[in-house]
């Protein structure tokens, strides 16, 4: 096929052992990414008005580890069904993203303007009520009713999340468990869900196993994202320090920071403005939050990658999947 217009490279943006999975497993990845990215761009192309702000958030990058992950686990055999799995992953993902950015007021992702930025608070919304349509369309055109309600459970958990994340807004009170709670259901969900929809027969108590191996390195994922707000830089992150401070969101360096100066739970999110966020940002550091955080993200992912013997998958796929919760 001729390559896609812009097309990204499923393995430029990503770290060195994403990469190593790309590169190691011959042909059959690259090919399976590369026509996600067609069925991705198809899927979005023809939106009306929607359409250019639709293939710029498609091509605005990310690492497609949510797509990967499906792929992997549907192993080198993934037929259509894994093909249409991954597209519909990754719309439901880039419409979280467009969502928050609206209700975040983002001005920037991934150091580009966001949809809400550049196009307006009522084009961004629609463009996520396109997103998610989109995702499951393309699993009922082809009549995949198990991934259908697989989807659809996840899409609504993922409205759950950010749902106590509104109500948990500039409430320095939330607990660690709320934490941990809202984690699961905003990124741990979507990424046991690619985990769950690569493999079509699997047993119950193997579906599980998997699932639990997509939550912890989803968990994993957010709580390292949460360290480089704290701790940037700009130019790795896209976004200013402190962007989740000044919206409001409560996250866990916050949270253990305040465990050990209690004074940080004086502070009046809501006043915030850039310098202070930055200033809040080093109050945090200063504690050793990060590092404690990190470790915990680390305890994650090693609990994540023990857990795979037991999920029915190859030995092959086992390591690729390791490597995959190493580059988180």
């Amino acid at each position: 096929r001729a390559p896609l217009r812009g097309q990204v490279n499923p393995g430029s943006s990503a770290p060195e052992p994403v990469t190593a999975v790309f590169e190691s497993t011959g042909a059959w990845l690259p090919n399976g990414l590369a026509l996600v990215e067609e069925q991705l761009l198809d899927a979005v192309d023809g939106a009306g008005p929607l359409t250019a702000d639709a293939v710029a958030t498609l091509k605005a990058g990310g690492k497609r580890m949510r797509p990967m992950l499906v792929l992997l686990c549907a192993g080198p055999e993934a037929g259509p069904r894994a093909i249409r799995s991954a597209v519909a992953v990754e719309l439901i993902h880039m419409a979280s993203l467009v969502h928050d950015d609206v209700l975040d007021r983002a001005p920037l992702r991934r150091g580009r303007p966001t949809v809400f930025a550049s196009s307006g608070r009522d084009q961004a919304t629609a463009l996520g009520d396109r997103l998610f349509s989109t995702a499951f369309a393309v699993l009922a055109d082809a009549g995949d009713e198990a991934a259908i309600t697989e989807l659809s459970s996840t899409a609504v958990d993922l409205a759950r999340g950010e749902l106590m994340q509104r109500r948990g807004a500039f409430d320095l009170s939330l607990t660690e468990d709320d934490y941990l709670e809202r984690c699961r259901l905003k990124t741990g969900r979507l990424f046991a869900a690619a985990c769950v929809l690569g493999r079509s027969s699997l047993d119950p108590s193997q579906a599980d196993t998997l699932a639990a191996f997509g939550h912890r390195i989803g968990l994993a994922f957010q709580m390292l994202d949460d360290v480089l707000d704290i701790s940037g830089p700009v130019e790795r992150t896209g976004k200013a320090r402190g962007t989740d401070l000044l919206d409001g969101t409560v996250t866990l360096p916050l949270i253990v920071a305040i465990e050990s100066d209690p004074a940080l739970a004086e502070v009046d999110l809501s006043r915030l403005d850039e310098a202070g966020a930055a200033d809040l940002c080093d109050r945090i550091a200063e504690t050793g939050a990060l590092d404690e955080v990190r470790t915990r993200a680390m305890e994650l992912i090693a609990q994540a990658k023990a857990g795979l013997e037991s999920t029915g998958l190859d030995a092959e796929q086992v390591r690729l999947l390791e490597l995959i919760a190493d580059g988180v």
